[in-house]
């Protein structure tokens, strides 16, 4: 069976071509584009993110990429957003005292996190929900995180008609010693997110690419 088709949102933002090499590594068949209709058509869109969440919302915006993530879940198509890819799902960014509009789809604020060193930079362990299907076998894994900002404080309200997403939680440090704690992924139907770099993180970042992949071809 061949691999996914996977786009790759070409939105000005970081290292691009890492992304791209860990998808394909993870089995599927990648392309590098900012056009609309090539990312609406794949069955799975990657959205990366590195710097400044208003930088990245700009360049969103330029390629209509808001719109196009907003269509591409209406339809159940998937997406996966990774570090300030992930920020960007929320509804909204405040850095520097300067507040910006996300992509909303779902409530949070991304803020500068509490801890004794920041930015958060290196490998940590991440408290994973039952049911998980992005972390399946590698729950007590470890991954590699770099970023100053994210979702401390995160409450979701839930209906009979409404599934509660899976949230993936991790610490900058114990909660003595000045730690945080911070939203590590979600996973909610057709979208999926990490705050953590998958394709700096090993054999396990490889595993969890292979799985969205796989849940992707499954879709």
């Amino acid at each position: 069976m061949s691999g996914a088709n996977i786009v790759v949102l070409d939105y000005g933002s970081g290292n691009l071509r890492s992304a791209v090499r860990a998808v394909e590594r993870a089995g599927a068949s990648v392309t590098l584009t900012s056009d609309f209709d090539a990312a609406m058509e794949a069955e799975g869109l990657v959205v990366p993110g590195v710097g400044a969440y208003a930088s990245c919302m700009e360049g969103l915006r330029e390629i209509r990429g808001e719109r196009l993530i907003g269509r591409r879940l209406a339809g159940g198509r998937p997406v996966l957003g990774i570090c300030v890819g992930m920020q960007v799902m929320f509804a909204r960014g405040v850095e520097h005292g300067v507040e910006s509009e996300g992509c909303d789809q779902w409530p949070g604020v991304v803020e500068r996190l509490q801890a004794p060193v920041v930015p958060h930079m290196g490998w940590n362990t991440v408290t994973v929900p039952e049911g998980s299907e992005l972390f399946a076998g590698i729950e007590d894994e470890r991954f590699y995180f770099v970023h100053s900002y994210g979702v401390r404080r995160w409450e979701l309200v839930t209906n009979d008609r409404t599934k509660a997403p899976l949230v993936t939680w991790a610490e900058t440090g114990p909660a003595d010693q000045g730690g945080d704690r911070f939203v590590a992924a979600v996973e909610n139907g057709p979208l999926a997110a990490t705050q953590f770099h998958p394709e700096k993180s090993g054999d396990a970042g490889a595993a969890l690419l292979r799985n969205w992949v796989q849940s992707v071809k499954a879709a």
